[in-house]
């Protein structure tokens, strides 16, 4: 009996240790699951919160159809190149690529630039178009006749003076949601959050515009 004893007090303190050493197993599994799930998490979501600690913010709020609709009135009778600054998931780039405009988008965010491909070349039009993961300050729009912003209130003054100076004199830049606070619209359509304003350089008030020959243009 004393020998069996010791050989079952022997036994037992290795079988807590057997069952100690499997939680301590599970313990690191399900650390190693949580830490790589925020890791994960983070990397998704950091593009989409980075933007909201900038100066100005510029959040991803996706175009109505309205407002889409409003966007091609705007552009009934023009031509050229097209760029939707601030393009978000695309979706005013790819109506303006099927009406055959060679339309262009920035974004920052990188995941929303990967998305607006796949939907143009869903949309069987990414021959058409182009995205580009970019800073919108860091951009210049001198060759774009046609321009697509839908930006905030306290981007606005800053942006209007940018295009300005960089812009030719038969550029038309329609505003959505939020107008300029110096240019006068030319034209108008839709209402309330759905509204967009057209303004062409050529006949901006208010604000001087650049001294280039104005070659004529049919009205829209």
């Amino acid at each position: 009996p004393g020998a069996m004893s010791q050989a079952l007090a022997k036994e037992i303190p290795q079988e807590k240790g057997q069952g100690g050493s499997r939680r301590s197993s599970w313990g690191l599994l399900v650390t190693a699951g949580v830490g790589g799930t925020l890791v994960a998490l983070y990397a998704v979501a950091t593009p989409f919160v980075t933007p909201a600690l900038r100066k100005v913010c510029l959040p991803f709020v996706p175009a109505t159809a309205a407002q889409i609709q409003n966007v091609l009135k705007m552009l009934e009778n023009r031509s050229g190149s097209l760029v939707d600054i601030g393009s978000g998931d695309g979706r005013i780039v790819i109506a303006a690529a099927k009406k055959g405009f060679h339309a262009v988008g920035y974004e920052l965010n990188p995941w929303l630039v990967w998305y607006s491909r796949y939907r143009a070349w869903r949309d069987g039009v990414h021959q058409n178009t182009k995205f580009y993961i970019s800073d919108l300050w860091k951009v210049s729009f001198s060759h774009y006749r046609n321009v697509v912003v839908f930006g905030v209130p306290q981007m606005m003054p800053q942006l209007e003076k940018k295009l300005e100076e960089e812009l030719e004199c038969n550029a038309r830049i329609i505003a959505c949601r939020f107008p300029f606070p110096c240019w006068i619209p030319d034209h108008t359509a839709g209402e309330g959050i759905d509204t967009v304003w057209a303004y062409d350089l050529k006949r901006s008030r208010g604000c001087e515009t650049k001294n280039l020959e104005i070659t004529p243009e049919s009205e829209s």
